[in-house]
């Protein structure tokens, strides 16, 4: 192939990456496939002018990075500015007192959370071989699969 034929149909190969990137960034929604695809636009514009190829792909490059370090920033700041600031899954559940509801026997027990949530528990590393017993307050300090990660409300505070 010479560089003629390249330059002559590079607007195939820039609608088809154009549509590539708008794809992959309607799945992820965080504004970096948008900017590539900005970036292609700027090639394809490149190319319909009458650039060389290695023009186009200089100036989709330059056009894709200025974009991604400038405007998709404050765009995504923009976007996250009215998002919602309470804490939610498993971050709303750290720093969470609760009770012992079944007695700890070797580490483990359940404990009834303040949110009302009854969880299979352990004692955190390093609190030792201390024995809760019912009715003893606790402190969520994690969270391991499906189970609360707990120390003594006193070890805590």
């Amino acid at each position: 192939m010479d560089g003629d034929f390249l330059t002559t149909w590079s607007w195939v190969f820039w609608l088809a990456v154009i549509l590539v990137f708008i794809i992959i960034e309607v799945t992820s929604l965080e504004f970096t496939f948008l900017m590539l695809a900005l970036g292609s636009l700027g090639g394809l514009v490149a190319g319909l002018i009458g650039a060389e190829w290695w023009v186009q792909i200089i100036v989709a490059g330059a056009l894709a990075l200025v974009l991604l370090f400038f405007v998709r920033p404050p765009l995504l700041h923009a976007l996250r500015r009215g998002g919602d600031p309470a804490r939610s899954n498993v971050e709303a559940l750290m720093g969470l007192t609760g009770s012992v509801v079944v007695a700890f026997d070797d580490g483990r027990g359940q404990v009834k959370l303040a949110n009302g949530e009854t969880w299979t528990s352990r004692l955190a590393d390093g609190s030792g071989e201390i024995a809760l017993s019912e009715g003893e307050r606790v402190v969520v300090t994690a969270i391991d699969g499906a189970t609360a990660v707990v120390v003594p409300a006193s070890e805590k505070g």
